[in-house]
């Protein structure tokens, strides 16, 4: 902390199975059910065409690449990512999914290498191995307990799944963490937590902020800052939708200071509304994506570190940006000429949202409310088409 302000590490999604989870110490069974791919190993020969060599075994901070060193440096109070992937060896795989992701047990390390502070869970590939795979997912999540690693957004009930993840902060504040999953990402509807059942925290096709807001209101107490992370929407395209918007409105108005938005696969609009930050998507963080051709225009490669400065009060007072790009199943600095065009579109996305994104001369993007204050926009269109090449990125 500086001061008073907190600063809240956020990214996309981290997907550490199939691919990357093959070229760790312990890969898993590299079977799979997809309608072009049969053995995950093929996605580490698809980048290795793109790009060159990956070793096997990758040491497990491999998938991190420079991320790490640039989180270090910068020193965020909070980390939070969405961990899109099961961690088991066994379940049984979902059914009607033509993806399904999941990681070795034994690779948790990987995970360990960020140093999360929360993992939230309410998405459309915690469950890919059934039930038994969300359990297994749970406990191997509770093993790195002792290390400060704590989960939202599923639980072996509804109780659970919507409960917030807690993180202390100095001088007995907290920062809350409610993670939600919506049918718009494709969060199956028997996938929700209920009464006596696991699952996730899922918000249905209405995006009804009610429930996300109650529980909001019902745990925050005065001195909190609170973070909702929602997985949501399609996986291509900058258009928010007006149901977005109000949701995400609605758990400001709740008393979010960030709304924490993902499933794109790159990143889509940032929001200055009431003082607070709305990420409509962060893009994706780690994945096995590389050579899949198909959506070049959005430029999924480009990856974003967001570095979320909060006062207090929780007002966002602006959220810094470092450039990555995938090479090799691994993170490294985007050149100059990605930075900038990262910049360009962000900008050119958020304008009309209250937000102005600049570039620093060392290649950070920097995004803060406009000075004449937040003007909250109406977003326009709707998210892309989740249609692929041949490969299998996630999909909705």
């Amino acid at each position: 902390m500086s001061g008073d302000r907190v600063t809240v590490f956020l990214c996309g999604d981290v997907m550490l199975g199939r691919g990357v989870d093959q070229v760790l110490p312990h890969p898993g069974d590299p079977a799979l059910a997809e309608a072009y791919v049969s053995d995950a190993r093929t996605y580490v020969r698809l980048a290795e065409a793109a790009y060159g060599p990956v070793p096997r075994p990758a040491p497990f901070d491999w998938p991190w690449g420079v991320a790490l060193g640039v989180l270090d440096a910068a020193a965020p109070d909070v980390r939070i990512l969405n961990l899109e992937t099961s961690v088991t060896r066994g379940g049984e795989r979902a059914v009607g999914k033509g993806i399904h992701y999941r990681m070795h047990p034994a690779n948790l390390p990987a995970l360990a290498a960020v140093r999360p502070d929360v993992c939230v869970l309410a998405n459309n590939h915690v469950l890919d191995f059934g039930r038994q795979g969300l359990v297994d997912t749970l406990e191997a999540l509770d093993s790195l307990a002792s290390a400060g690693v704590r989960r939202a957004g599923a639980g072996r009930d509804a109780a659970e799944a919507w409960a917030p993840a807690v993180v202390p902060l100095p001088g007995g504040r907290r920062l809350l963490v409610f993670a939600c999953g919506t049918a718009s990402s494709g969060v199956p509807g028997d996938w929700a937590a209920g009464v006596h059942r696991s699952g996730v925290a899922r918000v249905d096709e209405s995006l009804d902020p009610a429930g996300p807001a109650a529980a909001l209101r019902a745990a925050k107490r005065p001195g909190d800052l609170a973070v909702v992370s929602v997985h949501w929407g399609g996986n291509w395209g900058y258009g928010v939708t007006g149901a977005e918007q109000r949701f995400a409105h609605a758990l400001v108005d709740a008393g979010a200071s960030v709304v924490h938005g993902h499933s794109s696969h790159h990143p889509r609009p940032l929001e200055a509304y009431r003082g607070a930050l709305v990420l409509y998507g962060c893009g994706d963080l780690v994945n096995d994506y590389e050579g899949i051709s198909g959506h070049e225009e959005y430029r999924d490669d480009l990856r974003l570190l967001y570095l979320v400065s909060l006062a207090a009060d929780g007002a966002f007072h602006e959220v810094r940006m470092v450039a990555l790009r995938a090479r090799r199943l691994r993170l490294e600095h985007a050149p100059d000429e990605d930075a900038a065009w990262l910049q360009r579109t962000v900008a050119r996305v958020s304008g009309r949202f209250g937000v102005q994104v600049v570039r620093e001369r060392d290649g950070t993007l920097i995004g803060r409310p406009h000075r004449a204050g937040a003007r909250p926009g109406r977003g326009r269109g709707r998210g892309g088409s989740a249609a692929r090449g041949e490969g299998g990125r996630d999909g909705a």
